[in-house]
């Protein structure tokens, strides 16, 4: 009977879920008398609770994957792209992977509708995850603040798609701008241009898995290096690896003990590679075709269509800290 009960479990992605809207009040024995009534959820002393727990299951859950998937989300408006290691898209991450450009390039508020699923991808080893990460938002740093001087100079193509439609404006539109071919981009262009960052996140990806082959097909250099470690270095990285382990023996024991309060099963990852290889689901499927070239060991797919990146508003303010949710899911082959 226990077997049957544990196939109908639903089954959550570590990645996707957000433990903070799941916490509810803390426990209380029965056995225990309490003076009055137990916290209302608009308590103080609720809140506190929930925000403390959440964000300690919450780094619990995140080291399950921590560096083996790369979740990419796009603003459909501006273009700019950011880049997350879980589903979900939280506020202050996004913050801080936003360069101001200049007036309103940075907005106010920030709109959940706007920001959708790009691509993702997800890797065997996460280590190998976690420094392609780390380049990935260097690279786009540094062509913000340090653009090339071809990515904002005016080109030929650039002024045909910003030529009005009337012809009536055209005539007027040409005399004032056609002789710009060549010349630096005024603010507001240039702030355009240095937002889209949809080609070259794709093109920085593409370089970044060739940089790393080797890595990703012959496995982390570290066991070749062992040798030339000192005795003292060896000694701290074993009080590392022991102090390592023992953190994660404690966060296995916080998942379990989520997995009993909402009674479902919490995988670790649903889209990790079979083999040795990395795999990439693209929301479009002609997006790769920024890049110039792919390793072999790269395998392409797809996601599928959905709208749950939006959060729906009945959750109220327990998604003030994230932005999208729910997305990222693999097209099965029909």
């Amino acid at each position: 009977m226990a077997s049957n009960q544990q196939s109908f479990k639903k089954v959550l992605d570590s990645t996707a879920l957000a433990a903070t809207r799941f916490i509810r009040r803390p426990p209380i024995d029965p056995a225990t008398p309490i003076q009055g009534r137990p916290r209302e959820t608009s308590s103080n002393a609720y809140k506190n609770y929930q925000d403390k727990e959440g964000r300690r299951l919450q780094k619990a859950l995140n080291s399950l994957t921590h560096g083996k998937n790369i979740f990419v989300y796009q603003n459909v408006r501006t273009k700019q792209v950011v880049y997350s290691l879980t589903r979900y898209l939280e506020k202050n991450n996004l913050l801080k992977q936003m360069v101001n450009h200049g007036k309103k390039t940075i907005p106010a508020t920030l709109r959940k509708d706007l920001w959708a699923p790009y691509y993702s991808v997800h890797f065997v080893e996460p280590e190998v995850g976690l420094d392609v990460y780390n380049h990935l938002r260097q690279f786009a740093l540094l062509r913000q603040l340090s653009p090339p001087e071809e990515m904002i100079t005016v080109t030929k193509e650039f002024l045909e798609s910003r030529r009005p439609a009337d012809l009536r404006d055209q005539k007027e539109w040409d005399k004032q701008n056609m002789g710009r071919v060549g010349q630096i981009m005024k603010k507001k262009e240039r702030a355009q241009a240095l937002m889209d960052q949809k080609a070259t996140s794709i093109a920085d990806i593409a370089f970044l898995l060739g940089k790393h082959a080797g890595r990703i097909l012959n496995g982390s250099p570290e066991r070749f290096l062992a040798a030339y470690r000192t005795q003292r270095r060896r000694h701290r990285q074993k009080v590392a690896r022991e102090k390592l382990a023992g953190a994660a023996e404690e966060r296995a024991a916080e998942v379990v003990s989520l997995e009993e309060q909402l009674d479902v099963e919490i995988a670790a990852d649903l889209n990790t590679p079979d083999d040795g290889s990395v795999k990439i689901l693209w929301q479009d499927v002609y997006s790769p075709q920024y890049a110039k070239h792919w390793p072999g060991f790269v395998q392409h797919g797809q996601l599928r269509w959905t709208r749950n990146h939006v959060i729906s508003q009945e959750q109220g303010n327990e998604s003030d800290e994230v932005i999208a949710d729910g997305a990222f899911e693999e097209a099965k082959a029909k």
